[in-house]
Formats: C-alpha cells, structure tokens, sequence
C-alpha cells in the first residue's frame, strides 16, 4: 500500500477554502486538470460524481466515479473512487485547519495499484505528489485571489 501527504497554506478564512474546495460542480474551474465533472448523487453530506480529465498526451480522455463525505464538524472530507481504474483502491481525506486567518488544507491519498496496471506504487506516489504539489499551489492563487478581491469590495 502507498501513502501520499500534501499541504498548502492558504491566506483566507477556513470557511472560504471549504466551501470553494468543497463545491465539486466547480472543480472544471478550480482544477487545471478537470475538464468536466457530473453530479450523479447528492445524500445528505455525501456526493457521488464523475470526473473527466482533460485530454493526455496520447489523447486519451481518462474518466472515474467518486464518492466524497464531508464533515463540516471536524472540517474533514473522506473520499474513495468508486470506479477504481488502474487502483486496487484509492481513499483520499482532506483537512482544514485555520490560524490567524491562514487556512492550511492536507490532502492524504491511501491508494494500491493493481497488478498489470501500467505503473506500480512508486511512481504513481512520484505522480500524485508531484500533481498536488502543482495543483494545490494553483487552488491557493485562486483563492487568495478571489478573497482579495471580495475583502476589498466596499460593502
């Protein structure tokens, strides 16, 4: 089993991070990698969803079905793919926690790769933290971004 842990300090309200990195609808917009996302199921705190990435190299459009449980009373999120692809199993949790206005957000991914899959646990872990790295620093600048806008709008 692989194990990957990720963090990024975010100059905004821990309410803002949530609800911005909680909104699975607006993943396409938030994400570099998300070309598409549908809703398929929405229970209580719990979403079902497909992500459709953007084109690879190759031209190959790679699609899956999760599931993501928030818990806004310990501002954690427990995820799992329901369509696991090349994964034996893929768990993600995120956690948010806030000082001074400073949220920071964790990502843990708990993941195993099939046999036959086209790579094995050590390079997919290269991957995704390779892939979070990039795209939690892209969520930040949107953020802060977004929130320094609304902070200097007058009221």
């Amino acid at each position: 089993m692989a194990q990957t842990e990720n963090s990024i300090s975010i100059a905004a309200p821990r309410e803002v991070v949530w609800a911005t990195t909680n909104n699975v609808r607006t993943w396409p917009e938030l994400f570099t990698e998300y070309a598409a996302v549908e809703v398929i199921a929405e229970v209580g705190d719990t979403v079902r969803f497909r992500l459709e990435m953007h084109p690879d190299e190759q031209g190959q459009v790679w699609s899956w079905v999760s599931e993501r449980t928030v818990d806004p009373a310990t501002w954690t999120v427990s995820a799992h793919r329901v369509e696991t692809g090349p994964f034996e199993h893929m768990h993600i949790r995120w956690a948010y926690t806030e000082a001074d206005g400073v949220t920071t957000m964790v990502w843990k991914q708990d993941f195993h790769m099939k046999s036959g899959a086209p790579v094995d646990d050590d390079t997919m872990t290269a991957r995704i933290n390779a892939n979070s790295g990039v795209q939690m620093r892209i969520i930040k600048e949107r953020i802060e971004r977004d929130h320094a806008a609304v902070s200097a709008t007058p009221q």
